[in-house]
């Protein structure tokens, strides 16, 4: 039996992939920068760098399926050219890999934030969006990735695009910009909020929706992985109702927080440190991040928890594993 190779899979949302593909019985080689042990799976492990073809050719060979979760997913850098390195040639070393080897299918995840979104209305596969849209080097860099991985698909490589929204829930390691904000809202620094909104999805519900593109997707197509549409403000709400922790009153206008985001990026640059609100996040915050999955329920049978399950989720293992004291 063909390995399934899984990049990413030491992250959060590549740690689930891995493990659905580990249940349904299939050899899984995951791939991680390091060669450590994937948490809590028994799985092969194979070091492997997004920007090291030569890693990438011997990751992928005698692979039956790739699934291309890896990501640098920073929404600031002190070296944005590092997220274009990993995000857009990584992935077309990983496709010409994958395509020499005689993969059988490649799913690769993208991100809702290369989808389009209508103002006052939901956005969808078929939204129109350009490169101009993208706001910040993270979502630039994933929109060009995509490209990519169509330019392959229309050579004849199987490939199948994944859009997840916003994944949370647990073993959310690093953990990810909004499993960050979760950890924050539990740690009471969260004292505002903006007049922006979320599909929030529960990692698990994305991760099968992997394996579900793998098995019904059509080649060349992109289908979002979805969830509950949601205001910041309800996101805060319902983590009040499961956590007890009070949530912020205070909503912010946008340009105090693009200024409070301008002050803090001067700062990054002489520190070198992140900043704690990155200009790309207040950017992507001007506009309500929402869209409907219709066409993955369709086609694929994909099917969401509430967001309430998937936030629930995110704060009992968050709790439970020492982020929040």
């Amino acid at each position: 039996m063909r390995p399934v190779l899984v990049t990413g899979a030491s992250g959060f949302l590549g740690w689930h992939v891995a493990r659905l593909v580990a249940e349904s019985g299939l050899p899984v080689r995951a791939m991680t920068r390091g060669r450590h042990p994937v948490p809590e799976l028994d799985v092969e492990v194979v070091v492997g760098d997004l920007t090291d073809p030569a890693s990438l050719q011997r990751a992928v060979d005698g692979c039956s399926v790739v699934y291309h979760v890896a990501a640098d997913y920073r929404l600031w850098s002190p070296n944005p050219a590092e997220l274009y390195q990993s995000n857009v040639e990584g992935t077309r070393h990983l496709m010409q890999a994958a395509s020499e080897a005689g993969v059988d299918r490649v799913v690769y995840t993208s991100t809702v934030g290369c989808i389009g979104f209508v103002e006052g209305g939901l956005g969808d596969e078929t939204t129109p969006v350009s490169l101009g849209e993208m706001s910040g080097h993270y979502k630039r860099s994933k929109f060009l990735a995509e490209k990519v991985a169509l330019e392959f698909a229309a050579k004849g490589l199987d490939v199948v695009i994944v859009n997840p929204t916003a994944p949370v829930g647990d073993h959310d390691f690093k953990p990810t910009p909004t499993g960050q904000t979760i950890v924050d809202f539990l740690r009471r620094k969260m004292p505002a909020y903006l007049d922006t909104g979320l599909n929030i999805v529960d990692v698990r519900d994305v991760a099968r929706g992997h394996l579900l593109a793998c098995e019904k997707g059509r080649a060349g197509e992109r289908y979002i992985l979805g969830g509950e549409n949601l205001t910041l403000e309800q996101i805060f709400a319902e983590l009040a109702r499961i956590s007890g922790v009070p949530a912020p009153r205070v909503r912010i206008p946008y340009g105090v927080a693009w200024t409070a985001a301008a002050v803090g990026g001067v700062i990054s640059k002489w520190t070198g440190k992140p900043p704690r609100a990155p200009m790309e996040g207040v950017r992507m915050a001007k506009k309500k991040m929402w869209v409907n999955h219709d066409k993955a329920a369709r086609e694929l049978g994909y099917q969401s928890a509430p967001a309430s399950v998937a936030l629930g989720n995110a704060v009992a293992w968050f709790r439970e594993h020492g982020y929040v004291c």
